[in-house]
């Protein structure tokens, strides 16, 4: 079933049946527990924290609102970091033959290097991948190379080039920097770090969804200290979905048969998620063009096809949106009713929480929230991806009020 008002598209996922043996092989608890063991040696790593925000929640008449800070992940700013890491350590640890697991301290030996010797990782970027891969390699000692599209900010490239990386930027969108990428790291013997997957190139890019799952299995832990099982919602962004499907994959791994109801979300301009699973033909699909969004991080316009497996079988649901509702999820994070954090969301990182304001205060969506059964005892669950990575565009909205939600939008119309 599909709908659409100004500002939102959804489409409910009729041929949703998830393949949970699939799910378990690459989302299981043990593969979570093998990826949080190799991050907690990194050096200053620590748990991201996950925030209540029970005045919102009362507010809009659910039981909770939970969200996973990852603006504080590593002084990194960001989720990219855990995939990058594990993905560029599982790397070394077959470029070793090594059966055990590495530790951080043999990782970053003489010894290790001088086996290994000078390896430069590349990889295509928006921002928050680039500067994770670039962080990994540096602490390693390794070289890295990142190409980004030419409407990447100034602030993420610098961010990238502040760890040591050499970056590169390239004519057209960001899906243009990674077949370039390819192309290049074929020639000069680069280790390409993709969070993307294509024929012949899926290993790494599950390497890095599977280093996603430390944030999982400190999701679960954080709610079973409040006395929660498990969230009955979960809001995630998606780029090419290497992220959504991580979350929806380790949810229905841990809790097979009754997994929360999972929604995916996507910017109107960068929708090839949703354009896929219109089309219900099984395939991907790809967008074309500038992919013209504030929301960076999810630019991209050809789906990951290992993630793409997960999702078509196991999300409930899939959201498009225009920019001007991420910007009001960053406005709300960043302006919280008395008793709730502040939190610093990114455009990427808080157009899940605009989506979840739309949806639960317009009239003209109650289709959505009965297919999602929201009510007043569902626990949603967000990840704010990203913290402030580009300061001159976040005070533009925040200060500035830069994309503004339409009048008959407003949150204090629709009450």
């Amino acid at each position: 079933m599909n709908n659409t008002r100004p500002d939102l598209k959804w489409l409910f996922n009729q041929h949703k049946n998830p393949d949970l043996t699939l799910c378990q092989k690459l989302f299981s608890p043990e593969i979570a527990r093998k990826a949080r063991r190799f991050h907690r040696q990194i050096p200053g790593f620590k748990m991201s924290p996950l925030l209540a925000l029970p005045q919102l929640a009362q507010m809009f008449g659910v039981g909770g609102i939970w969200v996973k800070d990852e603006s504080e992940r590593l002084q990194l700013n960001s989720f990219k970091v855990l995939g990058g890491s594990y993905a560029v350590y599982k790397y070394i640890k077959s470029l070793l033959n090594a059966d055990e697991e590495l530790t951080y301290a043999e990782l970053t030996s003489t010894e290790v290097r001088q086996k290994l010797g000078k390896i430069t990782f590349a990889t295509a970027t928006d921002g928050n991948h680039g500067r994770g891969i670039a962080w990994a390699a540096e602490k390693l000692g390794h070289d890295c190379v990142v190409y980004v599209h030419a409407e990447t900010s100034r602030p993420r490239i610098e961010a990238i080039r502040g760890y040591g990386a050499t970056v590169r930027i390239i004519a057209g969108n960001y899906d243009d920097a990674v077949r370039q990428i390819v192309v290049d790291a074929e020639k000069n013997s680069w280790a390409v770090i993709s969070d993307t997957s294509w024929d012949g190139y899926t290993e790494i890019p599950t390497w890095i969804m599977q280093g996603y799952t430390t944030m999982m299995a400190e999701i679960q832990e954080q709610f079973s200290g409040q006395g929660i099982t498990r969230p009955t919602h979960v809001f995630v962004q998606a780029g090419v979905g290497a992220l959504a499907a991580a979350v929806i994959g380790y949810y229905h791994a841990l809790f097979p048969g009754d997994a929360p109801r999972c929604v995916v979300v996507e910017p109107e301009a960068a929708d090839c998620l949703f354009r896929s699973i219109e089309a219900g033909d099984g395939n991907l699909h790809s967008i074309d063009g500038k992919l013209d969004t504030i929301m960076a991080g999810l630019a991209c316009g050809e789906p990951s096809p290992v993630a793409w497996e997960i999702l078509r079988q196991a999300a409930c649901c899939f959201v498009t949106c225009p920019d001007y509702v991420a910007a009001k999820g960053m406005r709300i994070y960043a302006t919280p009713l008395a008793g709730d954090p502040f939190i610093v969301s990114g455009e990427s990182g808080a157009v899940t929480l605009g989506a979840l304001v739309s949806i639960l205060r317009e009239n003209c969506v109650g289709a959505l929230r009965d297919f999602l059964k929201i009510n007043h005892d569902s626990q949603i669950l967000f990840i704010n991806t990203e913290g402030n990575t580009d300061p001159v565009h976040f005070r533009q909205i925040i200060w500035e009020g830069a994309n503004p939600v339409p009048r008959e939008y407003w949150t204090d119309s629709a009450a």
